[in-house]
């Protein structure tokens, strides 16, 4: 990456890769998670929507290969040719691997994607499902696995309901790198009673791992959330697009100049949730964060130490 560039973007590597723009689907394929059927726990994070973190098609009765013909024929028509298959919602590890394999398969049946992106739990990941991932690289694809972290502080992933430690992530982690499969990392800033140091920490030990990529997200209430009761009682405050965006542009400095910014700001509807009503306005934010870093000379890998 030339680190004249603010930050190395997911639309940067995708094209270099590809050698043209490559579009991600999202897809929901009606999957759950361990946290949210009963296995560890009910209702899921704090913070956790109840129709999941993606579009919410499969709960309004579309299928998988609806899914995928209405989101192919949307962006071919804006002239995109190669596509990343993207299993958003909820936990997509988290399946009978015969289940997991009819999943998959079905995006590949058109010639068109030339990826397969998975978002998923660090708890959720072993050696049979790593196996079966490794299938579609031999097939070669481009398969990325995506890891809800959030914290590396257990007692503020105990707070928020996570279900999984720091410890479980590190397994997860070190298991696909040992088996060549890249990994996304999430990450939540202003989760309750986590101060910018301890952010910071996160960043930076995830920036020690050289994780191929990263995603940033601002904590919003969802409606329906476990949070929200937490925000009308007035315990938690969330954090002003002026804070974030400086918590996320110091962030930017310490990670590698290889790491991939898949996401720099969560992205919500305005009606689904109860706060801070800034996340709907995700070029706002992202234009503001541009703005800050260019004017105090920010730009990733600025304090980077290997």
């Amino acid at each position: 990456m030339n680190t004249q560039k603010l930050y190395y973007t997911l639309n940067e590597f995708l094209k270099e890769k590809f050698g043209e723009k490559v579009k991600k689907i999202p897809l929901d394929a009606g999957l759950t998670c361990p946290n949210r059927d009963g296995t560890k726990g009910l209702g899921g994070c704090i913070y956790c929507d109840p129709k999941g973190s993606g579009t919410g098609l499969y709960i309004e009765g579309k299928s998988l290969n609806e899914q995928l013909r209405y989101f192919l024929e949307l962006f071919k028509k804006k002239n995109f040719k190669k596509f990343v298959a993207y299993f958003q919602s909820f936990s997509n590890t988290y399946a009978p691997l015969e289940k997991l394999k009819e999943l998959y398969d079905i995006v590949f049946m058109d010639p068109s994607i030339v990826g397969l992106a998975i978002g998923t739990r660090p708890d959720c990941i072993d050696e049979n499902v790593v196996n079966l991932l490794k299938t579609y690289q031999e097939k070669g694809y481009y398969l990325w696995i995506e890891l809800g972290l959030q914290s590396i502080y257990n007692e503020t992933l105990k707070l928020i309901n996570r279900g999984h430690t720091f410890e479980d992530f590190l397994k997860a982690y070190h298991l696909l790198k040992e088996n060549d499969i890249p990994v996304v990392v999430h990450i939540i800033f202003g989760l309750p009673k986590e101060t910018k140091e301890m952010m910071m920490e996160t960043v930076k030990t995830l920036a020690k791992l050289k994780i191929d990529g990263i995603k940033f997200h601002a904590l919003y209430i969802p409606k329906g959330s476990k949070m929200e009761e937490m925000y009308l009682k007035g315990e938690y405050k969330p954090l002003e697009m002026e804070e974030y965006v400086e918590l996320v542009a110091l962030a930017l400095t310490y990670l590698p100049p290889s790491t991939v910014i898949h996401r720099v700001c969560s992205e919500a509807k305005e009606e689904d949730i109860l706060a801070p009503t800034w996340v709907s306005k995700k070029m706002e934010v992202i234009n503001l964060l541009r703005k800050f870093m260019s004017e105090r000379n920010l730009y990733q890998g600025k304090n980077y130490q290997p």
